[in-house]
């Protein structure tokens, strides 16, 4: 079997997602675009959502989990009185309600009280997690439901605007990443009295990747794969370091909490180092070079 080549093209995207496509969808466009099989996304979007999308390219993918790991910015329509079997507006309505009485105080009362901070949620079973080797959203079309457990998430912001019409709220979200924007509207619902789900869900942050700068799949820019690490505290060492680096030595921890993003004396980025035993920090990956 011949040897898959090496990645000849390495950096990542800030993708404008548009709506009716899978994220998957859109590395498969990218991978086409730039001619490169290794591509990745950090943090799912739903189909019918839009907004930013990390797409990282070559030896960039190595860095996504520190993408992912950072918080999420959404903003979206909550529409009162019916609730999906989706919890959006891309399932069917399995139930309806009166909540023509519901003022902004009443929302922004329940959010405050009940949905900011430390929150558990239980996922949706139309979503990509894996129940024993299986996606939910599969099973979910397979008419089976499953128990899902809890999660922990924290929502860091939880702002209900105005009224985007009669009935549906227009809510501006900060959260952590695993969080679903989803559970939240059908969440809010219920404590108002009565159902709701989401609609015109769009994400405006990962980190610090921003929608004033994401673009569409075919228009987006390359950016350099020091990108992927912008939000890691960066640390520049001399050549003799630089070469303990590229064999994966552990070294000194620096100063802070870590992870490190480690660059050379040429601002090039050679690894993301972590805490290792006191006073230690061990690679957590190391660029090829």
């Amino acid at each position: 079997m011949a040897r898959r080549k090496p990645a000849t093209t390495h950096g990542v995207a800030v993708v404008d997602k548009p709506a009716g496509v899978t994220s998957h969808d859109v590395v498969a466009m990218l991978r086409r675009r730039f001619g490169e099989r290794q591509v990745g996304h950090a943090g799912t979007l739903d189909p019918d959502a839009t907004g930013v999308l990390v797409v990282a390219v070559g030896k960039a993918t190595r860095l996504l989990r520190f993408v992912e790991k950072t918080r999420k910015g959404y903003v979206g329509e909550v529409v009162l009185g019916s609730s999906t079997s989706t919890l959006d507006s891309a399932g069917d309505v399995v139930a309806t309600f009166d909540m023509s009485a519901v003022t902004l105080d009443d929302a922004r009362s329940a959010v405050d009280e009940h949905l900011v901070g430390d929150i558990e949620q239980i996922p949706p079973m139309v979503s990509a997690l894996r129940v024993d080797g299986k996606r939910l959203h599969e099973l979910a079309r397979e008419g089976v439901e499953v128990e899902r457990a809890p999660r922990a998430v924290t929502i860091h912001r939880f702002d209900v605007v105005d009224w985007a019409e009669p009935g549906v709220l227009r809510i501006d979200v900060e959260c952590s990443p695993g969080t679903y924007v989803r559970t939240l509207a059908d969440d809010l619902g219920r404590l108002l009295g009565g159902g709701a789900h989401l609609r015109n869900l769009r994400r405006t942050r990962v980190g610090e990747f921003t929608i004033a700068e994401a673009a569409p799949p075919d228009e987006c820019e390359l950016l350099p794969v020091a990108a992927a690490v912008r939000t890691l505290d960066a640390v520049e060492v001399d050549a003799g370091t630089a070469a303990l680096v590229a064999n994966g030595r552990v070294l000194p921890a620096w100063v802070g909490d870590g992870p490190w993003a480690v660059f050379d004396t040429a601002g090039a980025l050679l690894a993301v180092y972590e805490p290792f035993r006191a006073g230690e920090a061990k690679p957590a990956v190391v660029l090829p070079t």
